[in-house]
């Protein structure tokens, strides 16, 4: 339930716990609030970086006080003055350290004095996030934005209540179409179907490279094992999250799959690069860490316990590789909580290889 923005006045403090997307929409979110509000989390989020948010913001006008270094959390955000005529303000970021900046700007654009012109002084990585925002945000009446290839920019106005249905989760959706990849038979994700706004649903095509079958509707994804698997080389600085998923479907092709242009992936919730690659070879996978990704060969020894480095996305991969590896024990299972809290009742659902 909204508030017709008039967001509660600070003095507060807010505790994102382990959520980087929240603590990132929720800092942009209060620098058009009133008062001082406080963001923290748990450790392992106080060493995710801020900085280029932090920095945005107080491009914008925003007071920005870290209690610790400077680019981390926890941080006070006083808000931007409303005052300053309908110019449009511009502020410069990375485009290829998280686009969870680049959205928590856009979605507080239509806020501001004369909107907002983001210009990106890296590539942008994960570009369809930014459609999905911008879509969004057409959706509740703020229409005025244009993503270009090195700048945003974002129109002054309102957003408008509406009924707007959300899909379901794409990214999640990867575990059990991945399921079915590695341990035959078919999986059919329902409401996600061709028309999704979001890159992670282009995951069923990856599994088809690999030789899976894959039928859409409107509604509905399947995927099926159609015999071996092929390995394969991609590019997956768009489909960044689901890198784990892809990499415990990779010892069960028969030849390598390698994966590049995710070198950031370094900074989300754990080292995604190497602190999967460290966890595969646990389990005899032969995972060899690159600059900007990971190579697999085929092959697989037996399964051990797995630490999941306070990232839900290793978790729930470790639980995919456990359906075709006897043995897998997955460290802190409740990590899952933070995003699909029922993913291992899910799990027991699918059973093992067919």
């Amino acid at each position: 339930s909204g508030t017709g923005g008039l967001l509660c006045e600070g003095p507060l403090r807010l505790n994102a716990r382990l959520a980087g997307t929240t603590s990132r929409f929720v800092t942009a979110l209060c620098a058009i609030g009133t008062g001082d509000y406080e963001i923290d989390g748990q450790p392992p989020l106080r060493t995710r970086p801020m900085a280029p948010l932090h920095d945005a913001l107080l491009e914008l006008g925003a007071e920005v006080e870290p209690a610790d270094a400077w680019g981390h959390l926890p941080v006070r955000i006083r808000a931007i003055p409303r005052s300053g005529g309908a110019i449009r303000q511009t502020v410069t970021v990375p485009g290829d350290v998280s686009s969870q900046i680049i959205t928590a700007l856009m979605l507080i654009g239509p806020y501001l004095p004369g909107g907002v012109r983001i210009e990106l002084s890296s590539p942008l990585v994960s570009r369809p996030y930014l459609a999905i925002t911008a879509a969004v945000m057409s959706a509740f009446g703020a229409s005025d934005v244009r993503i270009e290839e090195a700048v945003v920019m974002v129109g002054p106005g309102r957003y408008l209540a509406c009924d707007y249905t959300i899909e379901p989760d794409a990214s999640s959706a990867s575990y059990p179409l991945a399921a079915a990849a590695v341990c035959g038979g078919s999986v059919t994700v329902v409401d996600l179907g061709q028309t999704s706004l979001q890159g992670d649903a282009e995951f069923a095509t990856v599994l088809e490279k690999m030789g899976c079958g894959v039928s859409r509707t409107p509604r509905t994804t399947t995927v099926r094992r159609n015999g071996d698997l092929a390995g394969l080389s991609i590019d997956m600085a768009h489909m960044s999250d689901l890198v784990p998923t892809l990499a415990v479907v990779a010892p069960f092709a028969t030849t390598a799959t390698e994966i590049t242009g995710v070198g950031f992936i370094r900074a989300k919730e754990s080292d995604r690069i190497g602190d999967l690659a460290r966890e595969l070879r646990k389990c005899g996978v032969s995972a060899v860490e690159l600059d900007d990704g990971i190579r697999i060969e085929p092959g697989f020894g037996a399964g051990t316990e797995l630490e999941t480095h306070d990232d839900h996305r290793l978790a729930m991969a470790f639980g995919v590789l456990g359906l075709r590896v006897p043995g897998v024990l997955v460290g802190d299972p409740g990590v899952v909580s933070k995003s699909w809290p029922r993913f291992w009742s899910m799990l027991e659902t699918i059973g093992g290889p067919r």
